[in-house]
């Protein structure tokens, strides 16, 4: 696949340091070191290591990767190791996937929180796949799932999601047969919208409480108790979004489809259509009006900042697994459903069973010789990448 004309590196290389100077009292050390890492990545500020062709000995220089989780271009070994993964994982049912999305009133207050927003959504959202499942008529099982934060939408604006992965049915509350829930449905939508804002608003009062929010600038008003009730009482009556999509077809199609969800970052280059006279201009899907491409142009600052609301936090785990997928007793909850299935275990996967077109950002640096085509390149020498604290104090490149 051919590089895209334009990556995010190039607009942190070419506008990152004026950037820098204008939100510097904004920028934490965890920002600063993403517009960094993405600026450096795969250049000399990293360092190197040399490819030589095992059939006719050329050799090639190649720069090391940042390495960083939010870089697209870094994101390649991770997504194809993750499909690898959890294709022994799939089970022969329908897979639903179901969105769960904040309101925009607590876009401020997830800005200044994101760790404990994003834990509480978590929480709130697999609390109510969890008590639903449980509950409901029509299943009454113990489910399994996994859930993928995103929290941008297609104008790199912030809309902090859960995507959630769910197969069709669960083990009896009594642990000895599998139930499927109803052919081509999972739960019924408008009842997890219910419980789930209940659930949400109730953890993050509790959460106020505990002393646990930020509250600055236009919300340092709601820092009494009393305030920040009334602050969330009219969420009570909004419906908040949960989205449900059709079961795929396949099994093998869930993972397809969300190992481009999995390691994504805000924006892919792809998708960037010009970066000159100071301005980025990049594409995305209008939703509201079917799906159309169309182009958006935002000053480079202000595409940077964007970017910049979209950093996680040091350590943050932006996909999680509950149920009978939780990491601690997958492997045993997983063969146990596979014989009330009465379905072999799956055999061993190849890596490069990967579709092909999940990894058209990687590195092509260890592919065949580019100048005999024939053999591949193995790694002769290498020099470490820079520390964090190296990274930090490296100069943003300006191309010439």
């Amino acid at each position: 696949m051919s590089r895209p004309a334009y990556e995010i590196a190039d607009v942190f290389r070419r506008y990152g340091s004026g950037f820098q100077t204008t939100y510097a009292r904004f920028l934490g050390p965890l920002q600063l070191l993403v517009l960094k890492a993405l600026a450096a990545c795969r250049t000399s500020q990293l360092g190197g290591h040399v490819l030589e062709c095992t059939a006719c000995g050329h050799r090639k220089q190649a720069y090391n990767s940042c390495g960083n989780r939010h870089c697209p271009k870094c994101q390649a070994g991770a997504r194809g190791k993750w499909f690898e993964d959890r294709q022994q994982d799939l089970l022969p049912v329908e897979y639903f996937h179901v969105v769960f999305t904040l309101p925009r009133e607590l876009g401020a207050l997830a800005l200044q929180n994101k760790a404990v927003i994003y834990n509480l959504l978590f929480k709130a959202t697999s609390e109510t796949l969890t008590e639903v499942a449980a509950g409901w008529k029509d299943l009454k099982a113990k489910i399994g799932f996994f859930a993928i934060l995103h929290t941008w939408g297609q104008k790199l604006d912030f809309h902090p999601h859960l995507h959630c992965v769910v197969p069709g049915g669960g083990l009896s509350l009594d642990g000895t047969r599998w139930v499927n829930c109803p052919r081509g449905f999972l739960m019924p939508v408008k009842l997890l919208s219910r419980k789930f804002r209940g659930k949400f608003l109730a953890l993050l009062k509790e959460s106020h409480q505990r002393g646990e929010l930020t509250l600055k600038g236009s919300l340092a008003a709601y820092s009494s108790q009393v305030a920040f009730n009334h602050w969330l009482s009219p969420l009570y009556g909004k419906q908040w979004v949960v989205y449900a999509k059709p079961p795929w077809n396949r099994p093998q199609n869930v993972l397809k489809y969300l190992a481009r969800y999995t390691h994504r970052v805000a924006i892919a280059n792809e998708r960037l259509q010009s970066i000159d006279g100071g301005q980025v201009t990049f594409s995305y899907k209008d939703y509201r009006h079917g799906h159309r491409q169309r182009r958006l142009t935002l000053s480079a600052g202000e595409f940077m900042r964007r970017f910049m609301m979209h950093v996680l936090p040091s350590g943050f785990m932006r996909i999680r697994y509950y149920g009978f997928l939780a990491n601690a007793h997958r492997s045993q909850q997983l063969s146990k459903i596979r014989k009330l299935l009465n379905v072999p275990e799956p055999e061993s996967t190849d890596q490069h069973e990967c579709d092909d077109s999940l990894d058209q950002e990687q590195d092509s640096a260890l592919d065949q010789c580019p100048h005999c085509q024939q053999g591949p390149m193995r790694l002769i020498e290498a020099a470490a990448r820079p520390t964090i604290p190296q990274i930090l104090k490296l100069p943003l490149m300006v191309p010439m």
